[in-house]
């Protein structure tokens, strides 16, 4: 059964980091693309990050750049979002799904429960 499991989000002042994870179940993580998305309220979703599957290749959404970083351990079969100088438009429901078509394309698979984070002084 293919599941995707988030956790990291919290609240952090402006300018803090936190780490996202996503734990994988039912497949490996180099087997396909897996991106981050956000959700503000009021707001349309938006894709944050994805790293791609076969080279591992990263790719960003033009607000983040610089500032998060996507990456994967094989080994714990997790991918992660290190988010740093945070700010409060990044404040959203994260979450991680697999991007069937690859990073970009659209076609998202599964889709983790999300993780709230909250960038506020």
């Amino acid at each position: 059964q293919v599941q995707l499991v988030e956790s990291g989000g919290g609240s952090v002042q402006p300018g803090g980091s936190l780490r996202l994870a996503c734990a994988a179940s039912g497949f490996t993580v180099d087997s396909v693309a897996i991106g981050w998305l956000r959700q503000a309220p009021g707001k349309e979703r938006e894709g944050v990050a994805c790293i791609s599957g076969m080279d591992g290749s990263s790719h960003y959404a033009d607000p983040v750049k610089g500032r998060f970083i996507i990456s994967r351990d094989n080994a714990k079969n997790t991918v992660y979002l290190q988010m740093n100088d945070l700010k409060s438009e990044d404040t959203a429901v994260y979450y991680c799904v697999t991007e069937v078509a690859g990073c970009g394309a659209g076609g998202f698979g599964s889709w983790g429960q999300g993780t709230q984070v909250t960038v506020s002084s």
